[in-house]
């Protein structure tokens, strides 16, 4: 069956970094493009990032140039790496196959705190 193991998050101060990763099996991964989500308390759950199958990354307007999406076919993962972290970027971060389709991972808090 399909299965999507988040991992990376935790406390960071403000401007810090995380690399979270999502774990992807039971599928061929190559042929599917991967989103992340994130879903803060009191808010609805959105998209942060989204890279296809062929590499191509798109980005939610509040983490452009901040946020980097990345996948590595070889090990079935996909990445997100968050710089210039602010506290509003305090969520639970999931994992997608496809765009919001029915596969997500159980996700991984990430907390931006001094």
């Amino acid at each position: 069956q399909v299965q999507l193991v988040e991992s990376g998050g935790g406390l960071v101060q403000p401007g810090g970094s995380l690399r979270l990763s999502c774990a992807v099996s039971g599928i061929t991964f190559s042929s599917y493009s991967m989103s992340w989500y994130r879903q803060a308390p009191g808010k609805e759950r959105e998209l942060v990032a989204a890279i296809s199958s062929g590499g191509t990354a798109n980005y939610g307007d509040s983490v452009k140039g901040r946020f980097t999406i990345s996948r590595d076919n070889a090990k079935n993962t996909v990445y997100l790496r968050m710089n210039s972290l602010k506290p509003e970027d305090t969520a639970v971060y999931y994992c997608n196959l496809g765009r919001g389709g029915p596969y997500w991972g159980q996700g991984t808090q990430v907390t931006v705190s001094s």
